[in-house]
């Protein structure tokens, strides 16, 4: 049923001919580089075979990093690369092959995924997938149900600090970066601190069975315990921080070096890589767990710290 659905998604688009695709929600800075990328010879992400032809502005009035930018990014993407701006998702969704909900607001991810999924269409999901785990399982319930790829994941997994630092035999991990919180997402980890936490899961693979969290005004260290025994922790440091990592193996400790590569280019390969062949880059499985990871890490905040089980 899965490779009966991916054809019937992906017979539509004649061989050779440019995959179009569409963006739900104009409210991040990922949307005018990610344009620049699929439809810009001259950027240096380019990737040739696809353009993005339509958007849906979207916004969320009550978060200031969408309501100050929606308006911006949708002008640009429109007057730079001739994108067209639409009135819904579904007249969206007629227009193009495949679709990035970029809406900055996890909240909002559930109802915008919910549309798209009717209309059939892949879907790239950027950070974060949701604003709950619940949210995110219900996603990854329609998806299936439908049989419609999708994949979500932070651009951090593919920086340099995790190619570099990657190593099958790790025993343990330690990765950092920023954890500004947005006050209106029920897990404050998902706004920002979700990339030094896909760092550590691109790091030490899933399998976390316990979380324990100490927060403070400043930082936030999450622990995680594998059920094979590894450890793997996040610093998320506020208000601001570079990222990077540890890897501990049996006989060596990798470190990462400051202002290691962590740009967009990797990631929209892997985007376009999807969009050709509905294989999602990451499994879903592994982005779900990273919701209960977070999800669990909520619950020992809320706990003062007591180790939690992964739901």
């Amino acid at each position: 049923m899965r490779h009966v659905s991916l054809l019937l998604l992906f017979a539509l688009v004649p061989a050779g001919a440019e995959i179009r695709l569409g963006i739900v929600g104009t409210d991040t800075s990922h949307v005018p580089a990610f344009t620049a990328a699929f439809n810009d010879p001259a950027d240096p992400n380019h990737v040739p075979g696809f353009r993005v032809v339509a958007a849906w502005k979207g916004g969320s009035p009550d978060v200031e990093a969408s309501r100050t930018r929606v308006d911006r990014f949708a002008e640009e993407i429109r007057t730079k690369f001739g994108v067209e701006i639409v009135a819904d998702i579904p007249t969206l969704c007629a227009k193009v092959d495949g679709v990035l909900l970029e809406s900055v607001d996890g909240r909002v991810h559930l109802e915008q995924a919910r549309q798209i999924i009717a209309a059939r269409k892949p879907m790239f999901i950027d950070k974060p997938l949701a604003a709950t785990l619940e949210d995110a399982r219900e996603i990854a319930r329609l998806a299936r149900q439908a049989g419609v790829p999708w994949f979500s994941s932070s651009s951090l997994r593919y920086s340099e600090i995790v190619t570099a630092l990657a190593a099958p035999d790790a025993t343990g991990a330690f990765t950092w970066g920023p954890g500004p919180i947005e006050e209106h997402h029920p897990l404050d980890l998902s706004w920002y601190a979700i990339h030094p936490i896909e760092m550590l899961y691109a790091l030490m693979g899933p399998g976390c069975v316990e979380v324990s969290r100490i927060s403070t005004p400043d930082a936030d260290l999450i622990t995680g315990r594998w059920k094979n025994g590894r450890i793997g922790t996040v610093r998320a440091i506020r208000p601001s921080s570079d990222y990077g990592a540890i890897v501990f193996r049996p006989r060596e400790i990798r470190q990462s070096k400051p202002r290691m590569y962590s740009g967009y280019g990797p990631l929209i390969k892997k985007i376009a890589e999807f969009f050709q062949t509905g294989v999602p880059p990451v499994p879903n499985e592994e982005t779900l767990e990273i919701f209960a990871f977070m999800d669990a890490a909520q619950r020992s905040k809320a706990a003062g710290g007591r180790p939690v089980p992964l739901q």
